[in-house]
């Protein structure tokens, strides 16, 4: 018997990328999406890569009444990685409350899911932003948290600590929290990657789509934060290498080799990079020259942020590998392919 796992948000840019892994390692994956942020076309294309069509449930995780009803149907879930949030830093400034309520409540939804269903373990997609705009680099799991810069990254925050006390109240429930820095990239198959809706809130697809000509520039915000250069500094990991880390983490939690009843890991390259390098990354990795334009910083930006993966690279033996221009080429292949068959 296969285990089956549960992938909430699975046909958006992580979840998708995490379920080809999850296939291909030999787990059964169910994937539920509102398809708020995504398409339902994406689950064939993950059966074009893995020759296995994960099975597609649609609604909303706020639902709770769907979410009992889904757990009766499905009563063989071995673990959940909880992926399905809003997740624009820039429009949670402007959207706190659609924000907290979405990404709270489908938390929280999960949890009690969890408990009835007696279902042990969970995968939290969580994000560097807990940390806000931490007092010293780079950053570890232990590293002091800052008040969040945007209300994306306080539900992040929020979330954990719910998920934190929820653990402690419970004996059978057995999570990892998984912070991720920067995912940029796409599967090589170029049949999968991030696939924005309307202006792009992350740099890579804003990048793509200058390149392809579909934006007349790409707009860098500030150059004046204390860096070498004056951009924000990141930490970009490819997207196969995170999802790789939840198939790692899955086998931690139901191979019952955890070491903590609730662990955190930092997911990044433990490198920053600017925006301008990160620029001249995809410049290098495709040989297209990009029009950009400095402009004001925007709301709710960190200035500088890159993780110490040590923690994770021990613990869970995982490690990204692939390099910051792998990861654009990448990028850039899946922008040629959406617009070659016109996928707006």
């Amino acid at each position: 018997m296969k285990k089956k796992i549960l992938v909430t948000g699975g046909t958006g840019y992580i979840g998708s990328h995490t379920a080809v892994e999850l296939i291909e390692d030999g787990f059964d994956v169910v994937i539920i999406d509102n398809l708020f942020n995504s398409e339902a076309g994406i689950a064939d294309r993950i059966e074009k890569i893995t020759g296995v069509k994960p099975e597609l449930e649609v609604f909303d995780l706020c639902d709770r009444q769907k979410l009992e009803e889904f757990f009766r149907k499905y009563s063989n879930i071995a673990a959940i990685i909880h992926f399905a949030a809003y997740k624009a830093v820039g429009e949670s400034v402007h959207k706190p409350l659609e924000y907290y309520r979405n990404n709270l409540v489908s938390l929280i939804n999960i949890l009690d899911a969890m408990k009835t269903f007696c279902i042990p373990y969970m995968v939290f997609s969580s994000s560097c932003t807990v940390y806000g705009q931490p007092e010293k680099l780079p950053v570890a799991e232990d590293t002091p948290m800052q008040p969040a810069a945007s209300p994306y990254g306080n539900t992040k925050k929020i979330g954990e600590e719910i998920i934190r006390d929820t653990v402690a109240s419970s004996e059978n429930i057995k999570t990892i929290s998984l912070r991720y820095f920067n995912p940029i990239g796409a599967h090589p198959s170029a049949l999968i990657g991030e696939l924005p809706r309307g202006v792009p809130e992350n740099l890579v697809p804003f990048i793509t789509q200058t390149a392809y000509g579909i934006r007349d520039e790409l707009k860098v915000f500030g150059n004046d934060y204390d860096t070498p250069d004056g951009s924000c500094i990141r930490d970009y990991l490819h997207v196969v290498d995170l999802a790789k880390a939840h198939v790692v983490s899955v086998k931690r939690l139901v191979n019952g080799k955890y070491k903590k009843d609730y662990e955190i890991f930092n997911l990044g390259t433990g490198e920053g990079v600017s925006v301008l390098e990160a620029i001249k990354s995809f410049e290098r990795a495709t040989g297209i020259k990009l029009k950009y334009r400095i402009t004001g910083r925007r709301a709710g930006d960190i200035e500088k942020i890159w993780a110490d993966p040590t923690f994770a690279n021990r613990e869970l033996g995982w490690k990204a590998v692939n390099t910051l221009d792998e990861a654009m080429k990448t990028a850039w292949e899946w922008e040629k392919s959406i617009r070659k068959n016109n996928h707006q």
